[in-house]
């Protein structure tokens, strides 16, 4: 789908074919051409008020309403902490949110001529678990939007489109689109081929520049990293801002080799750490932000790649707890738990602190933050991390209980590899979809 995603779409991990669809950074060495019949001293006759954005429009007979996209706005400001745009920034948005609902329209529309009906108890469902994910009832997340200047009523519909939509890729498109043998082994050949050599899982911001706005474009660059940085979204921030094919999956390059992106980007990502957002970068007709997911070597065993078993000990602090006090808590907190010899003491630790433990197995390394990923690669069994946790929420450490590293790296998953390009077929074929809806489109502007 080529809509934003706003909360829903935080809530879903964007599916990433096997090989991924790299940013949009190399210029054009020659004039594009096309099959339209165009002079090349074309004059523009008439206004060009008819291309103006206007704030509503009726498509094939439905209406959009300038209330639409501005419930639609408040739920990517929701979704980004309230960060303030720039005012052209803003606009771009604006007129994206607007084609978004047109094409949520024509999907909602082609899903009923197909007889497809979307359960309501399903978008009240998804509702409510997008409101838990705010800590709210529904009635109070119903409330909560209000006040934000969205509604219940935005999210819902935007919850049915995609699911309607979904549906329809599901018995259109997913149901006759095959993979064949020779595709699957092509993708095992290359990644034997490549065994051992750095692979990168990026995401990218990508904002195009012409040497007139470069300067402009690098700032307003650095206002979306500082951003990001106070907590919003990558993903979020991909969908809405950059103009990479990517933006569409959230910035999400997948797993790249340093030969596939442009030499900049290569030599910043040969340097930096899973978790790092690097930026901006110059690279071929713009400027990119870099996010750096994870990184790893082909086919090859990573201590990350170890499983564990952890006890989590946790210490609430009483609320109100202020700044000062927390880092005497902590103090103590650490003095009593850098001693603990093996997970069987962290039981007795915990009760004589009256801290909480929590017993978890199977933790893959790899999903944990990176700071405790480099902390507890480095710990022997039994040993206690370094404290952690925020003022207003507590401290914990976390107790190695057991480690275990594969010996070898785990060979390619035919079947995963099979989905991932089954995925990405339906995905290009989807675009190819909707693209012929809006070519067959009724669309009047008011």
């Amino acid at each position: 789908m080529t809509k934003i995603s706003t909360m829903i779409g935080l809530m879903a991990a964007a599916a990433v074919g096997v090989t991924p669809v790299l940013a949009q950074t190399v210029p054009d060495t020659e004039v594009p051409t096309t099959s339209l019949n165009i002079p090349g001293n074309l004059q523009i006759y008439g206004d060009a008020k008819p291309n103006v954005y206007r704030p509503s429009a009726t498509v094939n007979g439905e209406i959009i309403t300038a209330t639409d996209i501005e419930q639609r706005m408040a739920l990517i400001r929701i979704a980004n902490n309230d960060v303030a745009l720039p005012a052209e920034e803003e606009q771009r948005l604006r007129n994206q949110v607007f084609s978004n609902l047109i094409d949520e329209k024509l999907q909602i529309q082609e899903a009923k001529a197909a007889k497809i009906e979307i359960d309501e108890n399903i978008v009240n469902q998804q509702f409510a678990r997008l409101a838990a994910r705010f800590k709210q009832s529904p009635d109070q997340f119903t409330q909560y939007l209000a006040s934000k200047g969205s509604s219940a009523g935005a999210v819902k519909q935007q919850i049915r489109g995609e699911y309607a939509w979904d549906r329809l890729l599901s018995r259109n498109i997913q149901s006759t689109t095959n993979v064949s043998t020779e595709e699957v082994e092509a993708i095992v050949k290359q990644m034997n081929d490549a065994k051992g050599q750095d692979e990168f899982h990026i995401g990218e911001i990508y904002l195009s520049a012409t040497p007139e706005n470069q300067a402009a474009v690098v700032e307003n660059a650095r206002k979306i990293i500082q951003a990001l940085q106070a907590g919003g979204s990558f993903a979020a921030y991909a969908r809405q801002f950059s103009e990479a094919s990517t933006a569409v999956v959230g910035g999400d390059l997948g797993w790249v080799k340093a030969a596939q992106l442009p030499g900049s980007m290569a030599e910043a990502a040969g340097q930096m750490a899973p978790g790092q957002l690097v930026g901006p970068i110059e690279v071929p007709g713009g400027v990119s932000i870099m996010l750096m997911i994870d990184r790893r070597q082909v086919l090859t065993a990573d201590p990350r790649d170890a499983v564990l078993s952890l006890k989590q000990i946790s210490l609430d602090f009483p609320a109100g707890t202020t700044e000062a006090r927390a880092q005497d808590l902590a103090g103590k907190f650490a003095e009593a738990t850098r001693g603990i010899a093996g997970c069987g003491a962290a039981d007795e630790v915990a009760r004589s602190l009256g801290a909480s433990v929590v017993s978890r197995d199977n933790i893959e390394m790899r999903v944990l933050p990176p700071p405790l990923q480099a902390t507890l690669a480095t710990l022997q069994i039994g040993q206690t991390t370094q404290p952690f946790g925020a003022a207003n929420e507590g401290i914990s450490v976390l107790v190695l209980c057991g480690r275990d590293v594969p010996n070898t790296a785990t060979a390619p998953d035919r079947a995963q590899i099979e989905e991932k390009i089954l995925e990405d077929k339906v995905s290009k074929r989807a675009q190819r979809y909707l693209r012929d809806l809006r070519r067959d489109a009724v669309i009047e502007y008011s």
